[in-house]
């Protein structure tokens, strides 16, 4: 088991707690940290995302991969810090492999944020589909073993029990057991730094395993999902109704509200058993 033991993304800030009585008391608390990352192909900039730092390279991984700029590990040549930037611990470079059309990326990149505006659900549906390949896995879990996965989650959440301030992804397979947590202030991000880590570590694709997520479901959570073949996706939260029909449309069975002893199945309930 991969947990997240990383606690560099933990800064102290005074705070002045105020209680019913009236009185006030001045105190440090632990804050989760954000700051930005750049993403640079080369050395030339290619993204900046807020994050809280750690696991940066699994981050920069996930996030090209999902997003539909790489497909495999062997599409990278090398992962790591920018020595030579301003602020290296920021700044992730990344040198991908001959035979990669770094043309490519760039048009993938701005046709993606031309494509963002006024598009409806449908023709979000219609991208990704265009894209992905629906998911047909065999991949099934025993109920019970599911409802047990928000108590694993949270028990491993170890920057959110001194913060409360992080949302968090989890990589279980079907036996339950926690393959790789990683917790982010940024929902997409902790996906993305838990799918960077099963693509460099030769998990992948990860047509037999369950994604569990602390919070709500969206729209690009599936598609994250659906670019890393992950044919379970739970939250103990709501998904969104774009979440929903992505998951209908493209074969990923998706449960909501994951709390024991109940759940949500909001599509294709086959693969949960028992």
């Amino acid at each position: 088991m991969n947990q997240n033991l990383n606690t560099t993304g933990i800064a102290k800030s005074a705070v002045a707690r105020l209680h019913a009585d009236g009185g006030t008391t001045s105190l440090n608390d632990d804050v989760v940290v954000e700051e930005p990352l750049e993403i640079r192909i080369g050395n030339r900039p290619f993204v900046v995302t807020m994050r809280t730092p750690g696991n940066d390279e699994e981050l920069a991984a996930g996030f090209m991969t999902t997003e539909g700029f790489t497909h495999s590990k062997s599409d990278f040549k090398e992962i790591d810090r920018c020595r030579m930037a301003s602020h290296p611990e920021n700044t992730i470079r990344v040198r991908m492999s001959t035979g990669v059309k770094l043309n490519k990326i760039e048009s993938l990149r701005y046709g993606a944020i031309s494509a963002s505006c006024g598009v409806c659900g449908k023709t979000s549906i219609e991208s990704i589909r265009n894209s992905y390949p629906d998911i047909q896995s065999d991949c099934k879990i025993e109920r019970a073993t599911l409802l047990s996965l928000p108590d694993r989650l949270r028990k491993s959440q170890v920057v959110f029990e001194k913060t409360g301030g992080l949302h968090s992804s989890g990589l279980f397979d079907k036996a339950g057991n926690l393959l790789c947590l990683r917790e982010d202030v940024g929902r997409h991000n902790a996906l993305d730094k838990v799918i960077g880590f099963a693509l460099l570590n030769d998990i992948w694709p990860l047509e037999n395993h369950i994604l569990m997520v602390s919070g709500r479901v969206s729209f690009e959570i599936i598609q994250k999902a659906l670019a890393a073949r992950i044919p379970i996706v739970a939250a103990v939260s709501a998904p969104s109704s774009l979440a929903i029909s992505v998951a209908r449309e493209c074969g990923i069975t998706l449960v909501g509200f994951l709390r024991n002893p109940t759940m949500n199945v909001y599509s294709h309930p086959h693969r949960i058993s028992g």
